[in-house]
């Protein structure tokens, strides 16, 4: 015989809500191999991208050195905008959300 357990709806839509909200974590966290794909293309001309060497222009600050400076995840911000200060000769550039993941996700592998 069926019995109807009256909170099954409910706990159905708690556990999807807690898959929902670990996918969107995950989706957040970005990856951080295409990060520093990202960080090569764009960065690597003046700015240490790795663990270690310095980078080839003396104003660009290393990026292993970033978060020393700043909380990585605070220039998500202006790799949206495009940031528009720092060394003199910087480029001015913009990345989509995703990509603003993947790099931020590449920096933090580099706090050490």
């Amino acid at each position: 015989m069926f019995r109807f357990n009256r909170y099954a709806p409910v706990l159905s839509l708690g556990a999807t809500c807690l898959l929902l909200g670990a996918l969107a974590a995950n989706a957040q966290e970005g990856n951080p191999a295409l990060g520093q794909r990202l960080a090569q293309e764009w960065c690597a001309k003046c700015h240490a991208i790795g663990l270690y060497g310095d980078s080839s222009l003396k104003e660009a600050p290393p990026f292993r050195e970033l978060h020393k400076r700043y909380n990585v995840e605070d220039l998500a911000e202006s790799f949206a905008e495009g940031i528009m200060v720092g060394h003199p000769t910087m480029p001015q550039f913009r990345f989509d959300p995703d990509q603003i993941q993947n790099l931020i996700s590449y920096l933090k592998t580099l706090e050490r």
